[in-house]
């Protein structure tokens, strides 16, 4: 996974139109194809890939608005996972992966399992920017949990969006490794990447986890 330190204290400006024309296959391998991760894909893409890049997609932002009743909860005590909101002044910070050949098919098939049939999301072309070359954009296929989705949650305040989080647990662990996890991933990614609604509730989480359960209880969560 490249991760340069490039010096961005800001996105880049959006390319010409030119520059954007890509389609969602590469232009230079009409077999190869790139997915963005924000969420857990970021560290657990689970399918084999010819390449990953650190960046970003501008336009929308991340929301722990996704209800989850498999992977981060369960049926009574749904978890919160992430999800896109369109926000025209939003930037998201992720990881691209591309696929080739017989990849595509199996990524492909493989996520409709994880993302779409489990976790209630819908696929979305969007536009990426390599962190390591911003002025040369991808076109990459994301996974976005909308509104009509049974899953949906929506908007919370994030003290109750912690609270929620502290207290589910799923197949692939607990919700709050989730959190902590892509937490992780952002710091990474240096100080030009910012998300506002994820360090709120990483800050609610640290206020509450103390009254919570106990400190020995606390770090056996992640």
């Amino acid at each position: 996974m490249k991760q340069e330190s490039a010096s961005l204290n800001t996105p880049p400006p959006s390319p010409s139109p030119a520059q954007s024309a890509h389609p969602s296959r590469d232009d230079g391998d009409p077999q190869a194809l790139w997915i963005f991760g924000y969420g857990s894909l970021v560290w657990r893409p689970d399918f084999a890939y010819s390449d990953s890049r650190v960046g970003f997609v501008r336009g929308y932002s991340r929301r722990f608005w996704q209800g989850d009743t498999f992977h981060r909860g369960s049926d009574k005590m749904p978890g919160r996972v992430v999800t896109l909101l369109e926000d025209h002044e939003g930037c998201t910070w992720g990881v691209a992966y591309q696929v080739r050949d017989e990849q595509v098919s199996e990524a492909l098939k493989y996520l409709n399992v994880r993302e779409a049939v489990l976790g209630g999301y819908d696929t979305k072309e969007v536009t990426f920017y390599p962190q390591d070359a911003p002025d040369q954009p991808l076109k990459a296929l994301a996974y976005v949990a909308t509104p009509q989705n049974p899953g949906y949650l929506g908007p919370a305040p994030e003290e109750a969006i912690a609270t929620q989080i502290l207290a589910c647990r799923g197949f692939s662990g607990h919700n709050l490794e989730y959190l902590l996890r892509l937490a992780d991933f952002m710091q990474l990614c240096g100080p030009q990447a910012q998300d506002e609604h994820l360090a709120a509730i990483v800050d609610a989480v640290g206020t509450m986890l103390p009254c919570f359960c106990p400190t020995e209880r606390a770090l056996a969560l992640v």
